[in-house]
């Protein structure tokens, strides 16, 4: 199936700010975008990308004074099959865990682990480690928060959603990160295009979507405690610790968000021409 996702996104600055924004397709996809308009300022400003620490694609600019929009359109290639099912899939001790796993057992600026260490094995200890371990956790934290966009909070960790019984996509994912980590299940936060494909349409505007994928049986499995069922279309931006490694934009200066519009659906090859020039063959895929 093929996905066509994108945004536009608007601030107004009063005076010079420099920026970083992460918006670009994560690269673990590049092999599936089939047309591309790439991430373009209006004005037009320059650009420069780099890598971070996590591999994530990030771009640094200098806004000017007034209005700037950023923007980009792609047609993406998907399997249009829901996340993957690994019921069987085992817990390994810590002591087994590669190591590039351990940070992902740490807490966190919005995974207060150490708050919530008795809590955890409070409700989870009882549970059979692995697959099972990490979908009661889903089951508990969907269960237990409310969902809402008036519930965003930016200051919100963790310990906090538990407490509200509230929050947004990344409250939820936070909750679950951060009780998995607890039991020794390395989690990191994930944040990317997830459009209402293969479920009923949601009367509110798209946005950004968060999820996580834990390490489990020497492979990183996505799980998702806001909607707690496998999904079709996830398209992967970012990953990181928590939001706050993968915020789409970083400002150093006073600015106003004056507009939000995200878009990811089914499409047609007839989207391409609306979308962009196809990539190159070598570059499609």
């Amino acid at each position: 199936m093929l996905i066509r996702l994108g945004f536009e996104i608007a601030y107004r600055f009063v005076q010079p700010t420099p920026m970083v924004v992460m918006l670009d397709i994560h690269g673990s996809r590049h092999h599936d975008i089939l047309a591309l308009q790439p991430l373009r300022g209006h004005p037009d400003v320059p650009l420069r990308q780099y890598r971070d620490g996590f591999g994530n694609t990030c771009t640094r600019l200098l806004a000017p004074a007034g209005l700037l929009t950023l923007s980009a359109d792609a047609i993406v290639r998907d399997s249009g099959l829901p996340d993957r099912q690994q019921p069987d899939a085992m817990q390994l001790p810590v002591e087994a865990l590669p190591d590039d796993t351990l940070l992902f057992l740490r807490g966190s600026r919005y995974c207060e682990t150490d708050a919530l260490m008795q809590y955890a094995w409070d409700q989870f200890g009882h549970v059979a480690p692995g697959w099972a371990r990490v979908q009661a956790i889903c089951d508990h934290v969907h269960a237990r928060l409310r969902f809402g966009y008036p519930f965003a909070d930016a200051s919100r960790g963790a310990v906090r959603a538990l407490e509200e019984g509230r929050g947004v996509c990344r409250d939820f994912a936070h909750a679950a990160i951060a009780l998995c980590r607890c039991m020794n299940i390395p989690a990191r936060y994930c944040t990317g295009y997830l459009g209402d494909i293969g479920v009923p349409p949601v009367d509110a505007p798209m946005d950004f979507s968060a999820w996580f994928e834990v390490w489990l049986d020497g492979d990183w499995h996505t799980f998702d405690a806001r909607h707690n069922v496998p999904r079709i279309g996830r398209v992967l931006i970012a990953r990181g610790r928590d939001a706050a490694d993968v915020a789409i934009s970083s400002t150093f200066g006073p600015n106003a968000l004056e507009r939000f519009h995200i878009w990811t659906e089914e499409t047609t090859s007839a989207g391409l021409d609306a979308c962009a020039e196809p990539l190159p063959l070598a570059l499609a895929g």
